[in-house]
């Protein structure tokens, strides 16, 4: 169920940040495990108050949190989300909790220098006796604690078919994070290509890899960067001949002759004006002739479709 992050601090949703800061710390203090003990009810409010105080604490998560609402905003960003760059000790300490059991020195590094290794999970686990999930997150002089990490992240990344055709630039957000980075999306970019992107924190790499996904549209379908688009036509057309007139997927208008005696199901081929296959190659549309069959019929027209099957028509 989402949470109405206000309503847990007991503050309005115009309040200030030393507002949620004075809220924070009072509920904090009254429902702290030490004060609680065995109680579960006092945990899980503890915990709902933490969540709480690091989104709304945060004015970027806050403002993502106040756009999209407490259902979206849990749908969109996990716990790990929305605890990243929350200094849990630096909170506990402005409130009087000392978290130094949660710490543990670690072998290595110059004489005299101090590093320390801080888990999440740990802290909760020790706090509730429950798991509450996160990251490991430490401090040390001169160095990061994380050491060299290489992780690699494969998402999705859904496209247009105008955006595979014109190409450019395509704003998206990095999958766990509130950070938004601009892609280059080349022309042409096909169905299930990789786009590589790396970033590195500190000393740890990130590469993440965007899976591109194009998305259908409503009477188009793309196959091997050919374009396919049905043309409903008068059944007369297909004896006769007609001209039909069809919108690209790039915005242009164009024209094709229906020859006589056309059967249903023919296509008609206009070269180069599907999808981009190259800098200098493009595929093909196909206008694939449908014929149009009316809900129902007058007297006059069954009258002259009697004389055409008299005629073997």
């Amino acid at each position: 169920m989402a949470k109405d992050y206000y309503e847990i601090l007991g503050v309005p949703r115009n309040a200030t940040q030393e507002e949620i800061k004075r809220a924070y710390r009072r509920l904090a203090m009254k429902y702290h495990p030490d004060r609680n003990k065995g109680n579960k009810e006092a945990e899980e409010k503890f915990k709902e108050i933490n969540e709480a105080y690091a989104v709304l604490s945060d004015p970027e998560k806050r403002k993502l949190y106040d756009m999209y609402g407490s259902t979206e905003f849990h749908k969109r960003y996990s716990t790990e989300d929305i605890f990243r760059g929350f200094d849990f000790e630096e909170v506990f300490r402005d409130i009087g909790i000392d978290l130094s059991s949660f710490f543990r020195g670690r072998a290595g590094g110059r004489a005299g220098s101090r590093t320390f290794i801080f888990d999440l999970g740990d802290l909760f686990s020790n706090l509730f006796g429950t798991y509450f999930g996160g990251h490991d997150f430490g401090g040390e002089e001169e160095y990061s604690p994380f050491g060299e990490v290489y992780e690699s992240i494969q998402v999705d990344l859904p496209l247009t078919l105008e955006e595979v055709i014109k190409g450019g630039e395509k704003e998206v957000r990095l999958p766990g994070t509130f950070e938004t980075i601009k892609i280059k999306i080349p022309k042409g970019v096909k169905d299930g290509q990789i786009l590589r992107i790396r970033k590195k924190d500190g000393r740890k790499t990130r590469e993440y890899l965007f899976r591109v996904t194009i998305i259908p549209e409503y009477g188009y379908r793309v196959e091997n960067g050919d374009i396919y688009i049905q043309k409903e036509l008068p059944i007369t057309s297909f004896f006769l001949g007609d001209e039909v007139e069809v919108d690209t997927i790039d915005g242009k208008r164009v024209r094709a002759k229906v020859p006589p005696l056309t059967k249903p199901g023919a296509k008609l081929r206009l070269r180069g004006l599907g999808l981009p296959k190259s800098e200098i190659e493009r595929g093909d549309l196909y206008i694939v002739l449908v014929p149009k069959m009316p809900d129902k019929l007058t007297d006059k027209q069954k009258k002259l479709i009697e004389e055409l099957r008299k005629t073997g028509l």
